[in-house]
């Protein structure tokens, strides 16, 4: 447990507004910076079943009964998802926001909640190649975590994201995701339900219902559609092959999902990750939930939707100086690769039994 003097600090930028986490258990001198390679099939690994004791003690997991008997205890093996806090986490959870000026500046102490979802007990499985249900499984974890911290009335938004392969910033190879709670909204999450908002205020409509009405009416940028959601190629992409999953119907933030929608949801993920894996033959990528300020969960102006981005370019200098993204390659394009990919299984790494 951390003391509140090495707790991170949270500064904000006075010219643009944008926060940044000062992280003070982190690297902090030139020689820190060295590449941290990703841990590798083969060497140890404290996700792995029966490792159960190398990570911080569990908040959350599924853990079926066996044989009928009770559940299994805390922080044994039998597991199916199983959630740690982050052993290097970017905010500390415990403390208070000490809010306060520093000159002409702001800060606060870093308060926030940092956790690991690990998805699967099988090193060699991927998130794309786990069964619907044990998908599924690993969005109810998402879903019951955001209802839990969101009872903190410290944070304001929590993000949920899944960092996969080296590229994209995954320092273990064993498939997981990520949850970090702010007591802060990002600058790009206020620019995106600020540009829904005024797009409202104009339309009396949600722009992300009129995106899925126009799409669903041309077609050219479907990837993928079930029952409940329409997974596209955006108009306009800041990388090749980005992909959003947006469900059909209007909801606001992704923690009100019934069964029945987390249930089509994991079929959606299925697909658009069997389909890249085999177009772009098992590329790095990084997903993202968009999801509505804990704090406002209900409204009519913003839709929660993921978004999926491969990583197959890198950001350079034009587009940090700029904003601006160069694609090479046209959505409609990307949209025709990953429709007419096939979506046969294939073989599935064994699960461990529990």
């Amino acid at each position: 447990m951390r003391g509140i003097g090495s707790l991170p600090e949270l500064r904000k930028d006075p010219i643009v507004g944008r926060w940044v986490i000062i992280s003070t258990d982190r690297a902090k001198r030139p020689s820190d910076f060295a590449r941290e390679v990703i841990q590798h099939r083969g060497g140890f690994c404290p996700f792995c079943y029966g490792n159960e004791s190398k990570t911080p003690p569990e908040i959350q997991a599924y853990r079926p009964s066996q044989n009928g008997g009770p559940p299994l205890e805390r922080d044994s093996p039998g597991w199916t998802v199983r959630v740690v806090p982050n052993k290097f986490p970017a905010l500390g959870i415990e403390g208070v926001l000490n809010r306060q000026a520093d000159g002409m500046f702001d800060k606060m102490n870093g308060i926030g909640a940092h956790e690991v979802i690990i998805e699967t007990q099988d090193h060699n499985a991927s998130l794309g190649t786990l069964p619907p249900k044990r998908i599924e499984d690993v969005l109810w974890t998402f879903r019951d975590r955001i209802l839990d911290l969101r009872k903190d009335l410290r944070f304001k938004y929590i993000l949920i994201f899944k960092n996969h392969g080296e590229a994209a910033g995954a320092t273990l190879e064993h498939s997981h995701s990520q949850l970090i709670a702010l007591p802060i909204l990002p600058i790009y999450v206020v620019e995106e339900i600020e540009g829904a908002k005024q797009y409202y205020i104009y339309k009396e409509r949600c722009v992300f219902c009129d995106i899925i009405r126009q799409e669903s009416e041309s077609g050219i940028r479907i990837v993928a559609e079930n029952e409940s959601f329409l997974t596209i190629a955006p108009y306009a992409p800041r990388f090749p092959f980005e992909t959003w999953i947006l469900p059909k119907e209007h909801e606001s933030a992704f923690e009100n999902s019934s069964s029945h929608t987390l249930e089509n949801l994991a079929k959606a993920l299925k697909v658009l990750l069997t389909r890249a894996d085999r177009v772009l033959d098992n590329p790095p990528y990084n997903l993202v939930i968009h999801s509505s300020p804990i704090q406002d969960p209900i409204n009519d102006h913003y839709h929660w939707h993921i978004e999926f981005m491969p990583k197959l370019t890198k950001t350079a200098g034009f587009e940090w100086g700029t904003g601006f993204y160069i694609n090479p390659t046209p959505p409609e394009e990307a949209a025709k690769f990953l429709r007419e990919a096939s979506v046969e299984e294939r073989p599935a790494a064994k699960e461990i039994p529990v």
